[in-house]
């Protein structure tokens, strides 16, 4: 927009008045641009992170068929179209295969999972007998040696007492009845 030569067309030089004030015009008209370019630019950035793309909830095929659990599409039999003979058969060998694929990781259980089951396991019957080894020491601290041979004595008996009893057994009814 400036003008650089020192004389004109029409013999005026840039420094008459009218020229003067149309070179000051341009200046400030790009200078106004400039800064309004520059605001815009720095003042009216968010500061929020990008939104990440949500995924769809909705799955779009040109077809229904994967939707349908349907065979290939096109069909042909007893050779009469071998070229789609041999793309059905590729089809259905993937489908099979990718089938299998998917049945085995629903079955399968991953490295990861099994060692995270494996460690609870192990938590869970350390605690058990964690418990069970406690409750032996506390009794081995409280009991005194007259104790211990107090309860060795009443539970000898007791063992008889237990074998001493008969056990029950099938009773006739009586015939006079």
């Amino acid at each position: 927009y400036r003008i650089l030569s020192t004389t004109l067309d029409c013999g005026c030089t840039p420094d008459s008045l009218f020229m003067r004030r149309s070179v000051v015009r341009l200046d400030e008209e790009q200078n106004a641009e400039e800064e309004k370019q520059t605001i815009d630019d720095e003042h009216w950035a968010y500061d929020i992170p990008q939104l990440k793309a949500k995924e769809s909830k909705f799955q779009c095929e040109a077809s229904y068929l994967p939707f349908e659990d349907l065979v290939f599409g096109r069909m042909s039999y007893k050779g009469f179209n071998k070229e789609i003979e041999k793309m059905m058969k590729e089809k259905n060998t993937e489908q099979s295969l990718a089938e299998a694929d998917r049945r085995e990781k629903e079955m399968a259980v991953s490295d990861d999972e099994m060692a995270e089951r494996f460690t609870s396991l192990v938590g869970t019957v350390g605690k058990k007998f964690a418990k069970k080894r406690k409750k032996a020491e506390k009794e081995k601290v409280t009991e005194t040696p007259q104790d211990t041979i107090d309860t060795v004595q009443t539970d000898a008996p007791s063992k008889k007492k237990k074998s001493k009893k008969k056990k029950k057994e099938f009773m006739k009814p009586n015939e006079d009845e």
